[in-house]
């Protein structure tokens, strides 16, 4: 927060949370101006503080039923990029 002027700006870490300021700018001058605050305008900016750390995507797994099922698949095609993907896939650990 910065007063200068008897302007406030505020720094918000989101858009919604911006948002959701710009609309409760005019209430929030009249309660600071009731507590001796010369306020007229109220400025809001978005400020991101730190980007979201991504997260390590999940190992998934074939279960052995899935893991039969597909070989079963496979087995009824002609030789083919798809059968031997499906091979593959269920040989993995």
């Amino acid at each position: 927060m910065h007063l200068e002027r008897q302007t406030l700006t505020v720094a918000a870490d989101n858009g919604a949370i911006a948002a959701k300021l710009r609309q409760m700018a005019t209430e929030l001058a009249a309660q600071l101006q009731q507590r001796g605050v010369e306020v007229t305008v109220i400025q809001v900016q978005v400020q991101v503080s730190a980007p979201p750390i991504p997260q390590p995507p999940k190992a998934l797994s074939l279960s052995q039923s899935g893991k039969n099922q597909l070989a079963k698949f496979a087995e009824k095609l002609p030789d083919s990029p798809l059968k031997n993907a499906l091979n593959r896939l269920t040989h993995r650990d």
